[in-house]
């Protein structure tokens, strides 16, 4: 979910010495919650232990904790390889009206023992190459801002054609729901935050109610967002391609799942925005078969059809490239995922608005009537 560029400062090394001053404190506890992540997941723990460092020392300033959310494959012996990961159960069955993810990122907190609580998901990693260093600046950022909740939209990597089709149309319209400056604003009402990278003060974790106060949302972490600015929580949310990126399934079916499970909670205006996408292929297509076909002995009739065209795919561009994705992907999005995005965008409206329940990982979860 990425808007426009927030123009910021990164924390320099001073600041982070600075925060690391108060010796014998474990200042951050990271929160991994997976299920059936063992693709991912040894990625993700191997870039997160890479920031192990001087002055931010693994064990002594912050600790990494993975719970396992009743996999069926390796990925709690894959946690448990790594040397200095904590790995933990998440309570199961789970208990009634609560969602798998919720459930185990509330395990993951009761155990922590960090100041400030990050959670992120196994399939996101968290480069040092570039500086990020997502696990202590963003504590420097949070603290710099006085803010006690920072959310960071990840940089999406897209691979495979479906992924290039549909990612960037995906992402420009979030980025159109929830605006940075919006969401940054204490006057506005609207608020977001990504699980893919969640950082919180604990002692307003626990304050708000933690995962519990949102125990049965398929969006718990857009939902604590909304929790917390009610409450008058001060947050920041912003796109931070540099510190964390963030991988979407490769199996088309979960792609599938996953979105369908989300967009219609995640954008209210689902089905008509549905619509609006077909006009829009219509209006591009159909538009260059006038333009070639249409019998017409006058050139500014075709002159008229081709700058139309040109106008609409201007617009289409404009919109899409709100993803930050890069330029080719988004004309593949725009040229073959129009359809296939609206396809999903009424999948979702189905599932989540009529059927009211989905199917992710094994689970059957009932939707909550808003």
């Amino acid at each position: 979910m990425t808007g426009e560029l927030e123009q910021h400062r990164e924390p320099s090394d001073e600041a982070t010495a600075e925060m690391h001053a108060s010796p014998g404190t474990t200042l951050l506890s990271v929160i991994v919650a997976a299920r059936d992540e063992a693709d991912r997941l040894a990625e993700c723990l191997a870039s997160l232990l890479q920031q192990s460092e001087p002055g931010w020392l693994l064990g002594e300033h912050w600790e990494l904790l993975v719970v396992d959310d009743g996999s069926s494959d390796r990925t709690a012996a894959i946690a448990a390889g790594f040397a200095g990961v904590r790995v933990l159960t998440a309570p199961l069955p789970l208990p009634q009206g609560w969602t798998g993810k919720n459930n185990a990122c509330q395990a993951g907190a009761q155990a922590a023992q960090g100041q400030w609580l990050l959670f992120t998901d196994a399939d996101t990693v968290h480069p040092v190459a570039t500086g990020g260093r997502s696990t202590s600046r963003s504590v420097v950022e949070a603290e710099r801002y006085k803010v006690d909740l920072l959310s960071y939209a990840p940089r999406q990597v897209a691979r495979g054609l479906l992924q290039r089709a549909l990612l960037p149309l995906i992402y420009s319209e979030l980025a159109s729901a929830y605006p940075e400056k919006s969401v940054n604003d204490p006057a506005r009402r609207i608020a977001v935050a990504n699980g893919q990278f969640l950082l919180c003060r604990a002692d307003t974790y626990r304050s708000l109610g933690g995962h519990a106060a949102v125990a049965g949302s398929l969006i718990g972490e857009v939902d604590f967002a909304f929790l917390a600015k009610r409450g008058k929580v001060p947050l920041r949310y912003r796109y931070e391609p540099e510190a964390v990126e963030a991988y979407s399934p490769e199996d088309p079916t979960l792609l599938w799942r996953g979105w369908t499970k989300n967009l219609a909670l995640l954008i209210h205006n689902v089905l008509p925005l549905a619509l609006w996408r077909l006009l829009d292929v219509a209006l591009l297509w159909g538009l260059v078969l006038l333009a070639l076909l249409y019998p017409t002995p006058y050139l500014w009739v075709r002159a008229a059809f081709w700058l139309f065209w040109l106008r609409t795919l201007v617009r289409v561009y404009r919109r899409a490239a709100r993803s930050h994705f890069p330029t080719l992907d988004v004309l593949v999005s725009i040229a073959l995922g129009l359809p296939v995005f609206a396809a999903l965008l009424y999948a979702s409206w189905y599932r989540v608005r009529m059927l009211r329940r989905v199917l992710w990982k094994g689970r059957e979860v009932l939707v909550a009537r808003t």
